[in-house]
C-alpha cells in the first residue's frame, strides 16, 4: 500500500505543481480573470495563490512537512472557491453550471487535502 500511496502523491503533487506553474506563466490572463471577479490587487493574489499551490504541491510530492502543505492548500482553496467560483451570483445558466462544477471540484480537492492529515507522519518514501 505504501507504493500506491507514493503513486497517488506523485499524481496529486504534480497536479498542484502544474497549476502553480500556470499561475506564474499565465499571470496576465489569470490576473484579468481575478480582476473581473472583483479581487483586489489581482496580480498579487495570483502570485500569492501560485506560491500556496507550489508549497502544497512540493510538500505532497516530497512528503516534507505535509501539515504545512495541507495548510497551504486549504489557504488557497478557501478564498478561491468562494470568491472565484461563486456560482450563486451568476445568472447565465451555462456559466453558472461551469462555476458550480469548479466550486464543487475545489471543495473535493480541499477535502482530499484535509484527509492527508489523517495519515501518520513521517510519510513513507519522503525525500526529507
Amino acid at each position: 500500500m505504501e507504493a500506491v500511496f507514493l503513486i497517488g502523491r506523485l499524481i496529486v503533487g504534480l497536479y498542484y505543481l502544474f497549476n502553480a506553474a500556470n499561475h506564474f506563466f499565465q499571470m496576465k490572463a489569470l490576473s484579468g480573470y481575478a480582476q473581473s471577479k472583483g479581487v483586489p490587487a489581482p496580480q498579487v493574489a495570483v502570485l500569492g495563490s501560485g506560491v500556496l499551490l507550489l508549497i502544497g504541491g512540493l510538500s505532497i510530492l516530497t512528503g516534507f512537512q505535509p501539515t504545512l502543505g495541507v495548510i497551504s492548500l486549504v489557504a488557497f482553496f478557501l478564498p478561491v472557491t468562494f470568491i472565484m467560483h461563486a456560482f450563486w451570483k451568476i445568472q447565465d445558466p451555462m456559466m453558472r453550471t461551469m462555476e458550480m462544477v469548479n466550486f464543487m471540484k475545489n471543495l473535493a480537492l480541499m477535502g482530499s487535502a484535509l484527509m492527508y492529515l489523517a495519515i501518520p507522519q513521517p510519510w513513507p518514501f519522503r525525500l526529507f
